[in-house]
C-alpha cells in the first residue's frame, strides 16, 4: 500500500525542492500540511500529487515535474518561446509549437506544470 503521509524532508525531496523551501509554502500557503503529535509537518500523499501535477490521474515516465506560473508568452510565426517561474528566480524557457500554446490556452499569470525529461542537457559557462 503507497504511503498516504509523507515527513516535511521526504516531502520536499519528492517535490524536488529543499526543506526551508517547504516551510516557505506551509507559511504561505501554497502547500497544505498537517502537523503530527510532535507538532512536525506531515504532508499527505495528495497534496503532493496536486503540485507535482499528479492528480489529473494520467501517468507518464517523466519524474522532474515543476509546478509553475506562466510569465511570459511570445509566439513568432509557427513557434512560441513559454517562460514558467517554478520558484523565484528559478524559471523554465520552453520552444513549442505556436498551435500547442493556441491548445493550451497559454495565458501569463495560469499555474502549469514543466515537466522535463531529457538525455542529455549541457551548459557550460
Amino acid at each position: 500500500m503507497p504511503k498516504q503521509t509523507y515527513t516535511a524532508s521526504e516531502a520536499a525531496a519528492a517535490l524536488g525542492i529543499s526543506l526551508d523551501t517547504l516551510r516557505r509554502w506551509d507559511k504561505a500557503g501554497r502547500i497544505a500540511v498537517e502537523r503530527d503529535r510532535g507538532n512536525r509537518r506531515i504532508v499527505p500523499a495528495a497534496e503532493i500529487d496536486r503540485l507535482r501535477g499528479d492528480e489529473s490521474g494520467t501517468h507518464i515516465s517523466a519524474r522532474n515535474r515543476f509546478r509553475g506560473v506562466v510569465t511570459e508568452v511570445k509566439t513568432d510565426g509557427l513557434m512560441a518561446q513559454v517562460e514558467i517561474v517554478v520558484s523565484d528566480p528559478t524559471r523554465f524557457v520552453a520552444v513549442v509549437t505556436r498551435d500547442a500554446v493556441e491548445e493550451l490556452g497559454l495565458q501569463p499569470g495560469m499555474t502549469m506544470t514543466a515537466i522535463v525529461k531529457s538525455t542529455n542537457v549541457m551548459i557550460q559557462n
